[in-house]
């Protein structure tokens, strides 16, 4: 019965490859012809007039949103085989019991690797608390998990090399270790909801994957992402293409350059009332670069876009008191705007 077992397993691990290698011969078919897509439709389609506001702005569109989504769904499917191995249980085993700061830095680190957004910061909280995580710590791991996750990185590193991806996972991991430590040494559990302390922790059993479910994982997590987040990757290049077409280099970089000492803040203070996840600001901050804004400016924008939005405030509301989150929300705003400033001086 076992050899029968091992042979159907073999058999569909066979499938699966051979599916995933003309899954991936489609996918550099269609990345290797992004341009010629293009020029298709812009020019032959709409016929378009070469030269104008409405070419630039449209040619931007059409060929970043395919690119964008073809690059969202390869980066996920490999993010989704990887997280097979980092389930929130284990994160939670992981983080329970350690200290503040190496705490903070272990928190933060695996809030690249593992699947959470803003969206999810109820829960979160709550199953990290309940698991004997520490206050400090929780919050260095929620604000690095929607800020600094795995997609935004590929999305950096395959748009922009590996200078500002590396540049703005430092500094990420940096913002978020350090409004762990602050909040975790005035340990404020008072002003956490007294009902969180008393749920019992829940007991999971840890479930060994084969490799054709875990590839199963990580086309599931292609539907899921990718369908959730193209909304946002429409919406962020338009607002990009719009920028990349019709708004004067000139005033951009007089607007968000590095010489104009508000640029920082104001970037910070139009980011927190928007609601977007990272893979979806990518466009707006390659717009936003191609028109002479600040490098330090525009990645405090897009920091403030995904780790200080309304909408997680008002979840969060359910578990922690006003206070608390004023409190969140000053220490990592501080720490983004310090960190615009001073990468606006060395670069």
């Amino acid at each position: 019965m076992s050899i029968l077992a091992e042979k159907i397993s073999d058999s569909r691990l066979v499938q699966w490859l051979i599916g995933l290698l003309l899954m991936g011969a489609a996918w550099v078919w269609a990345y290797a012809h992004l341009e010629g897509f293009t020029q298709l439709v812009v020019d032959h389609w709409f016929d378009i007039p070469r030269g104008s506001y409405l070419y630039d702005a449209a040619s931007f569109f059409v060929f970043e949103v395919p690119k964008v989504l073809l690059l969202l769904a390869f980066i996920v499917f490999l993010v989704g085989v990887i997280q097979t191995f980092f389930t929130p249980e284990k994160t939670r085993q992981i983080l329970a019991g350690r200290r503040q700061g190496a705490g903070n830095v272990m928190a933060a680190t695996l809030g690249i690797v593992t699947p959470f957004c803003s969206c999810s910061a109820v829960p979160l909280f709550i199953g990290f608390l309940t698991a004997g995580v520490p206050l400090g710590v929780t919050f260095s791991f929620l604000v690095s998990a929607p800020m600094v996750n795995e997609v935004a990185l590929a999305l950096l590193l395959s748009l922009f090399g590996w200078k500002i991806a590396l540049i703005y996972l430092t500094l990420g991991l940096g913002v978020a270790i350090a409004a762990g430590l602050i909040i975790g040494r005035m340990n404020p559990v008072d002003l956490v909801e007294p009902w969180i302390y008393e749920i019992p922790e829940a007991a999971h059993d840890d479930v060994r994957l084969d490799w054709p479910q875990r590839f199963s994982q990580g086309l599931q997590h292609v539907r899921d992402i990718v369908l959730k987040v193209a909304p946002y990757i429409i919406a962020g290049v338009g607002v990009g293409a719009w920028i990349h077409g019709y708004v004067p280099q000139d005033y951009m970089a007089h607007l968000m350059g590095k010489n104009a000492w508000w640029s920082v803040p104001l970037a910070v203070i139009i980011g927190v009332p928007m609601y977007s996840n990272a893979a979806g600001m990518i466009p707006v901050v390659q717009a936003l670069l191609g028109k002479g804004a600040a490098l330090g400016t525009t990645l405090a924008f897009m920091m403030s876009v995904t780790a200080l939005s309304l909408p997680e405030f008002m979840i969060l509301k359910k578990v922690m008191r006003t206070r608390l989150i004023a409190l969140f929300a000053g220490v990592v705003t501080a720490g983004i705007i310090i960190v615009g400033y001073v990468f606006n001086a060395v670069m």
